[in-house]
């Protein structure tokens, strides 16, 4: 039988402003730990930490721009794309446009604090 998953949970987030994490499924708002599916509105200026995690994170953006740099440069992403971070690359993630950035982040397997390794 299929299961409803009723609202998210609301996450945390990391970075220098305010930014909304809604959690539909993974560790915090179904116990699944082989993957997770958040919706995120960062606002304009938003950047986080780097981060080296162990997980491979699919991203697509639905609205606005999200900036990921990485060891060789910047990817701009904008609605419509999406993007692969794969497991043990250094990324980080930022929305430096004026309208900030809304997008659904997948990540296999499911987003962790403890295998994410966000830089100090």
């Amino acid at each position: 039988m299929p299961t409803l998953i009723e609202k998210p949970t609301r996450i945390e987030a990391a970075g220098n402003k305010p930014k909304v994490i809604d959690e539909y499924v993974g560790r915090a708002n179904s116990g699944e730990a082989r993957l997770s599916v958040a919706r995120m509105d960062s606002p304009s200026g938003w950047i986080e930490p780097g981060q080296t995690p162990e997980f491979d994170e699919y991203t697509i953006v639905l609205s606005g721009m999200l900036r990921v740099t990485h060891r060789h440069g910047a990817l701009d992403v904008r609605a419509g794309q999406a993007v692969i971070a794969h497991a043990g690359e250094r990324v980080q993630y930022s929305s430096p446009g004026p309208d900030g950035a809304k997008y659904l982040a997948i990540c296999l397997p499911a987003f962790s604090t403890a295998t994410v390794h966000r830089d100090q």
